[in-house]
């Protein structure tokens, strides 16, 4: 690299130091400090060590950079402003605005060269190893000799705080596990936290502990010294088999004379005095604001400029790689546009009703197997759960540190870092992430449902043992709350199948999704295969809610179930058919689906003018009172369970035909 100590260097760090201020202050609002120390090291990653193209910010091969420090913001911003992203210095002062592009935490799809949300402290850092399994599987796959296509690095700013949310734990330990050489993470060490400093509440020794994760840990003493920096990210690049972590010791808010190393300077403005100070410091106008020289802006622009003809290089590489191996290319091409192959949908299994009974989370498993095959890009795993989730893809190998073509995940008793590795994955084109764990230990991995629920992303959640009906783990195990939880978080899909068919259907219903999660929540307990010849076909699914099962004439009640109520509210129907009582059943597996249908359908299936509806599931009843009406009840459970046998649980808690038919005849006699 060139000499890293030019005066227009540092000219252009100490830019984005004041630029960054300025943001804040214009702002009210924001996190000062952590941009004016983390200059240097965002420097160094922009202009001498990463590769991207700011007139393609979705170029593949290009280098992926995580602020895991997300209320640093101002440091991304300012350097995809100088670089030459679609973004302006009216952008910039428009920072923690109403609609703006620069919002206060990093988003993916509201600003180019924002490869992901970060915010809550540790996902960005625990994203990372998901993006760097993702680049590693593309190269297993499609790398051949004389055509590296992917060989990208993932790079990450992360702070103290990062380094204290257990979900960097978990994450750290498996991207030592699996020797994810791709990863250099850059540690911002200020010392300093929101309450003081961090010896308040962290005292640990940083780079020992990450030695012991298998990483590869090197210490920069000097977060001004761009040239050690830089130097230790090049031997970062070198070490292919080793994680790496820069533990740089930074100051906080470096360059203002009252404010540097306080916990001050780390989630307020530095006042409008300090600020002119600063600025004083620095060699620029203290009564100028959003000022960037002109040569600094140059600067960077042309080094912006360079990845177009990196990118070129890149395209011309594709171009050959596609005469050589055409099926391949045509492949990946297929996969990064998010569109499935023609004629997948032939491949899902249609399951008869004399098969016998059979859980939903083994009728998930047949589908997905019967996928793989005409999906290669779908792949994912468990939190140590894959035999019980029965989510293992039979005829392929795990991904190892060993074998990167696998295609099987075993993530370990880690749900938190399983969540954010698969947004990771998710946003890297070309791969179709799930991952499965117990409904009751989507509690350990909101955070990264959240987060691609906020992004928009396609990632597959598969949620088994999905109610009391778990048994005889008892009330820690048995989900009660989960289900209607999840369903209050905005933009993503739960789908509770009430039988194998509509568990294939629920899975094709999740991979044609692209615009958010989808939860799949699934029975341990065997249930009965509904004769799609007798009752109408699981294919209304993808309707969210149908007329299962309908009455002759004008329905006296409706009711109305998900998932393993749906064969008990069958069976309550024939009772109270010998009662002159004429019931209308609706499968409901998806309130989102059912949301987005027209008037007209939705009145088809819950007319306004039949207020006796009853709503059987067996887990919290809050929210169901939308469906049902005033009029209406709801059977749901209203406690934890017990530890006990299923079938002991369910009626103990009253899901049997007989509580059915009863709570049904007292709403008919209000």
């Amino acid at each position: 690299m060139a000499s890293t100590n030019s005066d227009l260097e540092q000219l252009g760090i100490n830019t984005v130091r004041v630029l960054s201020i300025d943001a804040v202050q214009k702002a009210n609002s924001g996190h000062p400090g952590m941009p004016m120390g983390a200059a240097p090291m965002g420097h160094v990653l922009w202009a001498h060590h990463m590769h991207y193209n700011p007139k393609n910010p979705e170029w593949p091969n290009r280098d992926r950079f995580l602020l895991s420090a997300g209320h640093g913001s101002m440091l991304q911003y300012s350097f995809l402003y100088l670089t030459g992203y679609n973004l302006t210095i009216e952008d910039i002062k428009q920072f923690r605005q109403l609609h703006s592009k620069t919002a206060g935490h990093p988003e993916y799809g509201m600003l180019d060269g924002i490869d992901i949300t970060t915010g809550p402290l540790g996902q960005g850092f625990a994203n990372g190893i998901g993006f760097a399994i993702a680049q590693q599987h593309l190269a297993a796959r499609y790398n051949k000799p004389g055509f590296d296509l992917f060989d990208y690095k993932i790079y990450a700013i992360c702070s103290d705080g990062d380094m204290m949310e257990g979900v960097t734990s978990e994450a750290a330990s498996l991207a030592g596990h699996l020797k994810l050489g791709n990863l250099i993470y850059l540690y911002d060490d200020n010392h300093i936290s929101i309450e003081g400093n961090t010896n308040l509440a962290f005292d640990e020794d940083v780079a020992k502990r990450f030695e012991a994760y298998g990483w590869h840990v090197q210490v920069v003493e000097d977060g001004n010294d761009i040239e050690a920096i830089s130097a230790a990210v090049e031997k970062a690049k070198q070490e292919t088999t080793r994680p790496s972590l820069i533990k740089v010791r930074t100051q906080i808010a470096y360059g203002s004379p009252n404010k540097v190393n306080t916990a001050g300077s780390h989630g307020s403005p530095l006042g409008e005095e300090e600020v002119k100070l600063v600025k004083k410091n620095f060699g620029f106008d203290p009564e100028q604001s959003f000022v960037v020289p002109e040569e600094v802006l140059n600067y960077y622009r042309e080094i912006g400029e360079k990845g177009t003809q990196l990118e070129q290089e890149w395209g011309d590489l594709f171009e050959a790689y596609s005469k050589e191996y055409p099926e391949l290319a045509a492949q990946y091409e297929q996969e990064r546009s998010l569109k499935l192959p023609e004629g997948w949908e032939e491949k899902l299994p249609v399951f008869k009703a004399e098969e016998g009974k059979m859980a939903t989370r083994k009728a998930s498993g047949k589908v997905l197997n019967a996928l793989a095959s005409v999906l290669p890009s779908l792949m994912g795993g468990a939190a140590d759960l894959a035999p019980s989730t029965d989510t293992l893809l039979k005829d392929y190998g795990s991904f190892t540190a060993e074998d990167r073509l696998g295609r099987n995940f075993h993530f370990g008793i880690r749900e938190h870092a399983m969540g954010a590795a698969l947004n990771g994955m998710a946003l890297t084109k070309g791969i179709i992430p799930y991952g499965a764990t117990f409904l009751i230990f989507s509690e350990y991995m909101r955070p990264p449902i959240r987060m691609a629920a906020i992004m928009k992303i396609r990632v597959v959640l598969v949620f088994t043992h999905d109610s009391i009906g778990l048994g005889e783990d008892g009330t820690t195990h048995q989900p009660v709350e989960q289900l209607m939880a999840l369903r209050a978080m905005p933009n993503i899909v739960v789908i509770r199948p009430a039988d194998a068919n509509e568990t294939a259907q629920a899975w094709k219903a999740a991979l044609q999704h692209t615009t958010g999660p989808v939860l799949l929540v699934l029975t341990r307990q065997d249930l009965p295969i509904l004769d799609q010849e007798k009752y109408a076909p699981a294919t209304n699914l993808h309707k969210g809610a149908y007329i299962l099962s309908d009455t002759e004439g004008e329905p006296d009640v409706i009711l109305i179930a998900t998932g393993s109520e749906v064969p008990l509210i069958l069976e309550a129907q024939q009772k109270l058919a010998e009662e002159s009582i004429q019931a209308r059943v609706v499968s409901m597996p998806c309130w989102e689906f059912f949301e987005v249908q027209d008037e007209a359908y939705k009145e088809s299936v819950l007319p306004k003018r039949i207020k006796k509806r009853l709503a059987v599931e067996a887990a919290s009843v809050f929210g169901w009172h939308k469906y049902v009406t005033d009029e209406g009840d709801v059977i749901g459970m209203t406690t934890f369970g017990e530890s006990a046998p299923a079938k002991d649980l369910f009626k103990e808690f009253g899901f049997t035909v007989e509580n059915v038919v009863s709570r049904t005849k007292a709403l008919l006699q209000k």
